[in-house]
């Protein structure tokens, strides 16, 4: 029988080139998203190979329940589910509005819950795997992104929980972190008063791509690794951050600084 993935957030970015990697290895794939013309793109982009395009918002309970409903019904099985929905920020602690805290945390942590809750009872039934995309910011905080960070630490002190959960019943549980991946992401990234960025601060061009994020994290999935930190720069941080951490705090206060138009004083 075919194997279904479930992705959220698949219409563009990192998500999109899930999408697209799991449907090259043979899985029927399901995806989520919000933007009627992505999302038209990349189920033409998928043509013959099964596939679901579902419009729905990732933060919703309902939505997510829905995605689950609606993949059993036409697929009868999941096999994968990858957390993948998720939104930025980019602002000062003291000037950002506490709505766009919540917006991340509806977004980032409650929606990656609300579709595990869902999915669960299929993944145990098909000893599946569980991807929850986080970043180096769920290893390491930087300033400016306090909500984006608080979202992914507590993402991925979840999925630690769940992972001992399930460890002994046959369901694989795998947290991705990549470093700084060239996606939509910093372009739809939040400032202070909950408006888009609409630009990267960053060169977009020298990032990996989200397209080497997917295949290796296929590839970590199938190895059933644990954690998959991604990029030189990352794997510094991470390793840093355990070592020297006060030192590191001034490295990164001097890189972000260097970002144009960035926040700090």
């Amino acid at each position: 029988m075919q194997k279904v993935a479930v992705i959220t957030g698949g219409s563009s970015g990192i998500g999109k080139s899930l999408v697209l990697k799991y449907a090259n290895e043979g899985y029927a794939v399901v995806f989520t998203g919000r933007n009627g013309e992505r999302m038209t793109q990349v189920a033409s982009e998928l043509g013959e190979r099964p596939h679901l395009a579902l419009d729905l918002d990732a933060a919703g309970k309902e939505d997510n329940k829905k995605m689950v409903d609606e993949t059993i019904k036409k697929f009868g099985r999941i096999d994968v589910l990858i957390c993948n929905a998720g939104i930025s920020m980019r602002a000062l602690f003291e000037e950002v509005e506490l709505e766009v805290f919540e917006k991340l945390m509806d977004i980032n942590f409650y929606g990656a819950i609300y579709a595990t809750k869902f999915a669960l009872p299929h993944l145990l039934e098909s000893k599946g795997t569980i991807i929850a995309i986080s970043s180096i910011n769920g290893w390491r905080s930087t300033p400016a992104r306090s909500a984006y960070s608080s979202s992914k630490f507590a993402m991925q002190g979840f999925f630690e929980s769940l992972r001992t959960e399930v460890m002994t019943r046959g369901v694989h549980v795998l947290v991705v972190c990549p470093g700084f991946t060239s996606s939509n992401i910093r372009n739809a990234a939040l400032t202070a008063d909950g408006k888009a960025q609409g630009e990267s601060p960053r060169n977009e061009k020298k990032m990996m791509t989200s397209e080497e994020v997917a295949e290796r994290t296929f590839k970590a999935a199938k190895k059933k690794k644990r954690d998959l930190i991604l990029t030189f720069e990352g794997k510094m941080a991470v390793l840093l951050n355990k070592i020297i951490p006060s030192r590191l705090d001034r490295m990164i206060y001097n890189m972000m600084k260097k970002e144009p138009d960035n926040p700090l004083k």
